[in-house]
């Protein structure tokens, strides 16, 4: 049975909104099509060998979360970026989509270095943005969430959102983007977690991970059922801001 294995980064303290439901699509939708799966869990001071991971997904956390991975994060950005620019399959929720950026400046006006894999930079706001979001994507359809951040994130013109806010906040509260995408990395401030009702977005992580090892991606898809997740979708759709 052919092994796919998931990173978590830093799930000790970057795992305040249950983030690590993202890690469980992942390992079910794994396993429904016949494979077999390891999680790791990344926390500073760890040696992982992140060359033999096939997917990484990180989640949100407090400032002091943020600067409490920063050092070991920094330690490890170029390995990180290296693996983002050569297509390894990524997914980074709020507190880790910062930090995966440039620079997080907290409302102190504290600097937070992040990992330079993404052009972006995020600076805290006087309000939160909290409450049910959709966003429309070109690539993914209708993407469904709860976002709960202070941080506005402003990216570059070199790379796109992931996707347009039809109702909520998003990145600002200047342009109506949410999200970035980067070769095969998803970042976003999309919690709930975000792919249990969005499971074309975990499809997409696995099936790049498929192809990089080779692996056709249509193995085991007769075997995935999505019938909960569809009405699951349903009812978020209907849910106020």
């Amino acid at each position: 049975m052919t092994k796919i294995t998931i990173a978590q980064l830093y799930p000790r303290d970057m795992n305040l909104y249950g983030d690590w439901g993202n890690t469980l699509v992942l390992k079910k939708r794994l396993e429904w099509r016949g494979f077999e799966v390891e999680i790791i869990d990344h926390n500073p001071g760890d040696s992982t060998d992140f060359s033999k991971i096939d997917i990484f997904v990180g989640g949100g956390g407090q400032d002091s979360g943020q600067t409490i991975i920063q050092n070991d994060l920094l330690e490890r950005a170029d390995e990180l970026r290296q693996l983002a620019n050569d297509g390894v399959p990524m997914l980074m929720i709020c507190g880790m989509y910062q930090l995966f950026g440039r620079f997080f400046r907290t409302i102190k006006g504290e600097e937070i270095v992040g990992a330079n894999i993404l052009p972006i930079e995020t600076i805290a706001g006087e309000e939160r943005m909290i409450g049910n979001i959709i966003i429309k994507s070109q690539e993914f359809g209708e993407i469904i969430g709860y976002e709960n951040h202070s941080g506005q994130t402003f990216l570059d013109k070199t790379v796109t959102p992931l996707g347009q806010v039809i109702k909520g906040a998003g990145n600002n509260m200047i342009d109506a983007s949410e999200g970035v995408r980067y070769n095969n990395v998803i970042a976003t401030y999309l919690h709930g977690p975000i792919l249990p009702k969005n499971p074309q977005i975990a499809d997409f992580l696995i099936n790049d991970a498929l192809r990089r090892r080779d692996i056709s991606i249509d193995f085991g898809v007769d075997n995935i059922d999505d019938e909960i997740a569809h009405k699951a979708r349903e009812i978020s759709l209907k849910l106020p801001r």
